[in-house]
């Protein structure tokens, strides 16, 4: 015999003697069949609402800790602009003290210059 033959030949065994030794009437068997699938039922509907109400707070921790996260990656970018806001006015401001300081050591040597020329014709007359 195959695998799927014993499996059937040993399930209509177990029928056939739980049939012969089942003290109640068919009809109570029945009747005890029938409330065994009653009780079934009645417990998948209430794990069922007890899955769905996991999966509902699942869900709003989830949407919870979503909207956490963009809240704080918003408070970042916005930081990284004024940041980067205050980086380019100190840029600007550096920019321009470099160039008044650039003008005065030009100034300075343009001086420097004169003087030592002067200087230079002074002593080479």
């Amino acid at each position: 015999m195959n695998k799927g033959a014993n499996i059937i030949a040993v399930a209509a065994a177990g029928f056939i003697a739980g049939m012969l030794l089942a003290p109640k009437s068919g009809k109570e068997t029945r009747e005890d069949l029938k409330h065994k699938a009653q009780d079934a039922k009645k417990v998948a509907g209430e794990k069922a609402h007890h899955m769905k109400d996991a999966m509902k707070d699942g869900m709003n921790t989830f949407h919870k800790d979503a909207n956490n996260a963009n809240d704080e990656l918003t408070g970042l970018a916005e930081s990284a602009k004024q940041h980067a806001n205050r980086v380019a006015s100190e840029t600007k401001d550096l920019g321009g003290e470099a160039k008044q300081r650039t003008g005065r050591v030009a100034g300075n040597t343009r001086s420097t210059d004169v003087d030592v020329e002067i200087n230079t014709n002074r002593r080479l007359k």
